[in-house]
């Protein structure tokens, strides 16, 4: 299989951001954004996906974090698109339920080419520590506006916003690592009767 590795950086006057991913990795992650709590949950994606991510971020943070998490999304979801390129003999499809104590979430993605997110996440509380839960549609909606995925992610049971948040992102890896792997009977053909995606 070729390279799947890409590496993005974006500049505005709200934030300076690079990503480095290996689609093919190890699970392993770097990063450094300056939001602790998305910090850990993008560790969740990587993980549990088996994606290498780094990510460097500088942000407008003493406003608050929503154009940081929001960019962070955006470029995230550009190097996934990079990385993939023509999406030749993976799978395309991924889905996982993950859950944590009494939080379980499901994660369903198509690397479709069309941008679509439903997101039915339903917080107890408004923030989890200094993080506001809100940003999370903001991080989701910049990812796949720029990966071309449609996403469908609904919490089906939970009581505690960190359980709820952390089943999220977990299961998102582990449907990205479903979706990206390659599938050897496609023996290289894109995964689409339309020929291409």
């Amino acid at each position: 299989m070729a390279d799947r590795s890409a590496s993005v950086a974006r500049d505005t006057l709200e934030t300076r951001i690079r990503v480095d991913i290996n689609l093919d990795g190890r699970g392993e992650s770097r990063l450094a954004i300056g939001v602790p709590f998305l910090e850990h949950m993008l560790d969740q994606i990587a993980r549990h996906g088996l994606i290498d991510l780094t990510v460097e971020a500088e942000g407008d943070l003493h406003i608050d974090a929503h154009h940081t998490v929001e960019d962070v999304g955006i470029t995230i979801g550009q190097a996934l698109a990079q990385a993939v390129g023509e999406k030749k003999g993976i799978r395309r499809f991924g889905h996982a339920y993950c859950p944590l104590d009494e939080a379980l979430s499901r994660v369903v993605v198509d690397f479709s080419g069309r941008p679509g997110l439903e997101f039915h996440v339903e917080f107890p509380r408004a923030r989890i520590g200094e993080f506001d839960v809100d940003l999370f549609r903001e991080f989701f909606q910049g990812l796949v506006n720029h990966a071309w995925i449609t996403l469908h992610v609904d919490n089906l049971r939970g009581r505690n916003a960190h359980h709820i948040a952390e089943t999220v992102f977990k299961a998102t890896g582990r449907a990205l690592r479903m979706a990206l792997e390659s599938d050897p009977r496609l023996a290289g053909a894109t995964p689409s009767t339309k020929g291409v995606l």
